[in-house]
């Protein structure tokens, strides 16, 4: 019997790619999504493109975490081995201004989808966690050991409530197994060109932004500081390849098998680039050259953040493969062929 994962906020980035994933590892994703940051259709785009190229169908259903009846009624349609839960509302900058809206939405969500999964005898999660848990970091790189909870937004405490509500209830009932995955900073895109990240308004996110200011969408890119204790000045992160994460997250399933209670995992590549490495390394994959502006640093925002991801390594079999270059290709070439994303209308 293939096994089902019910996957929410498949429709999204990370969701949608790894669905590919899921449905290129054997598995059967259904996949429930409420469009919010998903291209509207009978089924998201992201959805309809995969279906194009692999050639298969998904089972979608439009859902928000929020209505509890229509989750116990897919519950009650499939019988699934586990959930991978990415639904959830994800800007710092918004979450600081709406904080309340990021607790309802991300907080009773996650419950709902908690309270039907135990109705339901389904034990078995795969969590979208951040690396904002780990808030200032305290030491370089950041391993799991890290105290996480220092949170500096609204977004990264949803993150770490959930963290510790998903804990409890391993510790609470021994029959549950969960991963919670320690995203750092996924970009990049499928190698078809056919899926990526397409953000709604103005990207919240470096690369993204960047991308658009490659494409003539943006006139030049902010640099929020570039004197910050770094080696250029600009802000460190650790950039993951998408179809890396992707990746982690079926390694994460299959320790699911293992029933081993709560484990907690960094993805990342344990390399930080800064904000200008970035620019220059678009600037080759696209061949155009990327305008930029220094303004004042945004607050909340840190000097560097990289992981150290070899407990994921050690415990799932699981490491990045992809190197800036080739994540900075594949960003572009999703880019060049949808300049306006997946509505893929006029500039």
């Amino acid at each position: 019997m293939v096994q089902k994962v019910l996957v929410t906020g498949g429709g999204g980035y990370i969701g949608s790619h790894c669905v590919v994933e899921l449905i290129e590892a054997g598995y059967q994703p259904v996949v429930i999504d409420n469009f919010s940051n998903a291209v509207r259709g009978d089924v998201p785009e992201s959805i309809r493109r995969i279906e194009k190229f692999l050639d298969t169908k998904i089972d979608f259903q439009e859902l928000d975490l929020l209505d509890k009846p229509g989750l116990e009624k897919i519950f009650k349609q499939h019988s699934f081995y586990a959930v991978m839960h990415f639904a959830g509302l994800k800007a710092v900058g918004e979450s600081v201004d709406q904080p309340l809206r990021y607790y309802r939405v991300n907080l009773t969500g996650t419950i709902n989808l908690m309270e039907v999964m135990q109705a339901q005898g389904v034990r078995n999660l795969v969590f979208s966690s951040s690396a904002t848990v780990y808030g200032d970091p305290q030491k370089l790189p950041i391993d799991e050991q890290h105290p996480a909870g220092g949170c500096t937004n609204p977004y990264g405490k949803t993150k770490f409530f959930i963290e510790e509500m998903i804990r409890d209830q391993c510790c609470a009932e021994k029959d549950w197994n969960a991963v919670l995955l320690r995203y750092f900073n996924p970009i990049g895109a499928h190698i078809s060109g056919q899926i990526g990240e397409d953000p709604q308004g103005i990207p919240n996110n470096l690369l993204p932004y960047v991308a658009q200011v490659a494409i003539g969408r943006r006139k030049h890119l902010n640099v929020f500081g570039n004197d910050y204790n770094t080696a250029d000045g600009t802000g460190v992160r650790d950039y993951i390849h998408v179809v890396d994460l992707a990746k982690g997250h079926i390694a994460a399933l299959k320790k699911l098998k293992d029933n081993c209670g709560c484990k907690v995992y960094n993805l990342g590549t344990g390399t930080g680039y800064s904000v200008l490495q970035m620019v220059k390394a678009m600037e080759k994959a696209s061949g155009k050259q990327i305008a930029y502006q220094i303004a004042p640093r945004r607050s909340g925002d840190i000097a560097s953040c990289y992981a150290d991801p070899r407990l994921a390594e050690k415990e799932l079999g699981w490491k990045a493969d992809f190197g800036l270059e080739r994540m900075c290709e594949d960003l572009w070439r999703w880019q060049s062929q949808n300049p306006t994303g997946f509505t893929n209308g006029p500039l």
